[in-house]
């Protein structure tokens, strides 16, 4: 099931996308007609993996630990299929990142690997949009280079976690049409069942909590004027424009 957030004439409503319709119980919505928002109405937490792929270390010459990298990604940036990604005056890399999100269906504390997709509700795609001005080691962890007003894309639907194999989902992002990132989720460092078994460790991870899996190699800078697509294989297509500020 592939269920939605969107606003029509002025109310919010939570849907199910079936047979190309937004559907509220009976009533359908041409998807072409709403304003889409972010599948989950997100208030907790949203944990953000850094170089979660050796390749996209690897293109940016990064050493590794054996850990993954974490920090937060701000709630204040989410936006919906559709909306436009604001690109700050005056910076010189922006660029996308497209990503397999994970939701939390149950609280889940010292939760092992094994047991550890049960927790999850369902899957979506994320675009954690990056400022790479930002991205040194004073300015570490990333909030403002990842904490911009729109720079977390999210959508379109939120994916029933029984339909999704986290372990094994290709991930496009093109660019105007070109294709400039490709990868797969098996190649992760550290798969989503392995990071909810460090996360819940020391911290409680509650239902709607996300964790931001990480990007695979394949970044590209991208400008006012461009269109940003990402597919993720029965994720559905996140789309977004990039304007100016």
């Amino acid at each position: 099931m592939k269920r939605a957030r969107f606003a029509y004439n002025g109310q919010v409503h939570d849907a199910v996308f079936e047979h190309g319709q937004l559907w509220v119980g009976t009533i359908a919505y041409d998807p072409e007609d709403v304003m889409w928002l972010p599948p989950v109405a997100h208030t907790g937490k949203a944990i953000g993996v850094a170089l979660g792929y050796k390749d996209h270390a690897a293109e940016l010459d990064l050493e590794l630990p054996d850990e993954p990298i974490l920090f937060q990604k701000m709630a204040s940036s989410y936006i919906g299929h559709g909306a436009q990604i604001v690109a700050p005056a005056g910076i010189d890399y922006m660029h996308y990142e497209c990503e397999l999100v994970a939701v939390m269906g149950l609280p889940a504390r010292k939760v092992s690997a094994d047991d550890a997709l049960r927790y999850v509700s369902g899957y979506t795609i994320g675009n954690d949009v990056t400022v790479r001005d930002f991205v040194t080691n004073y300015f570490r962890p990333p909030i403002k280079a990842k904490g911009f007003d729109t720079f977390g894309p999210i959508g379109p639907y939120l994916v029933c976690a029984d339909e999704v194999d986290p372990a094994n989902v290709g991930l496009r992002t093109y660019v105007n049409g070109e294709l400039r990132q490709k990868g797969n989720t098996k190649n992760l460092r550290h798969s989503v069942a392995e990071l909810i078994e460090y996360i819940t460790d020391y911290m409680t991870l509650n239902p709607g909590d996300m964790i931001w899996s990480g990007t695979p190699e394949g970044i590209s800078h991208i400008y006012p004027g461009d269109t940003v697509r990402l597919e993720v294989d029965g994720l559905g297509v996140l789309e977004n424009k990039v304007i100016e500020a």
